[in-house]
């Protein structure tokens, strides 16, 4: 346990660089899963180490332990006190900063959920009246397209379908889970901040890439992207998958080259490094049992 415990640490240090350089050179699509599973491994493990150390903290408190030091049995601490407060600490931030993620996301989703009500439940596109061009795709049962009339009027016919044609495979795809996923990955693990912008990146240029594919065309998907984003408002919920949201730039010049490949073995060892954090948080609490049955028995 003395080295086990801290290794999901380790990792997070590693998954964070590596997110960009997988996110240039892998699909979209398949980036965006590997990186999630494995931030969402690595984060679990991170913060399950924090319990296992705070159990420095055990000292005489729990009865069991009091008796078994009475009988003459030597209960080691498996890591120094000064680090089971620190990871006391810590822990409760953690606790903090996830409730704080999701209050925001539920207080996104119902905000968002409020601009359809008194919509019919089959009804997919909503066009709300509105000076200020924007499109979000509005995760639920239904899921719906919010478009208002100011974005609508700002694209061609052919862009209005690479509009929704994006926003629909947010929709599709279920984005929203995978962002949500990751943010709350990122909450409990603040060293995973880099690999939650490279997600939140990713599922724009997979819906891009989606969109692109349902109109036949990359140079219309472009430049409906640059439109929309030359007349787009600046305010937007912040947990929103909207159509100009996330480095627009990057996203014309990645739709004027050729769609990048489902490279599994680049993006294995992504995988394979949220797995061997699970892998060693819970080879630590293995010990950490041994220890405690060796010393109460």
């Amino acid at each position: 346990m003395r080295f086990d415990v801290y290794t999901p640490l380790l990792v997070s240090l590693l998954l964070s660089p590596a997110a960009p350089v997988i996110g240039r050179r892998v699909a979209p699509a398949l980036a965006a899963r590997v990186l999630t599973a494995a931030a969402v491994l690595t984060a679990a493990a991170t913060t399950w180490s924090l319990v296992l150390l705070t159990t420095a903290l055990l000292g005489d408190a729990p009865p069991v332990v009091r008796e078994a030091r009475a009988d003459g049995h030597r209960l080691a601490d498996p890591v120094p006190e000064v680090i089971g407060v620190a990871a006391c600490l810590a822990l409760a931030v953690v606790v903090w900063r996830v409730q704080r993620a999701v209050r925001a996301e539920r207080g996104t989703r119902r905000a968002l959920r409020r601009l359809c009500e008194g919509q019919p439940r089959d009804t997919e596109l909503v066009v709300a009246a509105s000076a200020v061009p924007q499109a979000f795709a509005i995760p639920g049962r239904p899921g719906r397209i919010l478009v208002t009339t100011a974005m609508l009027s700002a694209l061609a016919p052919a862009e209005r379908r690479v509009l929704l044609a994006h926003e629909r495979a947010h929709l599709t795809h279920r984005h929203g889970r995978l962002v949500t996923a990751v943010t709350l990955a990122a909450a409990a693990n603040p060293l995973l901040g880099p690999v939650r912008s490279a997600v939140t990146f990713l599922v724009e240029r997979w819906a891009d890439e989606q969109a692109a594919s349902a109109v036949g065309d990359r140079v219309t998907t472009a430049r409906a992207l640059a439109r929309a984003a030359l007349s787009a408002g600046r305010a937007r919920p912040s947990c929103a998958l909207s159509f100009t949201d996330r480095a627009v730039t990057r996203r014309i010049a990645a739709l004027q080259t050729t769609p990048p490949p489902h490279r599994w073995p680049t993006a294995a060892p992504v995988l394979a490094l949220g797995a061997l954090a699970a892998l060693f948080a819970a080879d630590a609490t293995t010990d950490l049992v041994t220890l405690l049955t060796n010393a109460l028995t």
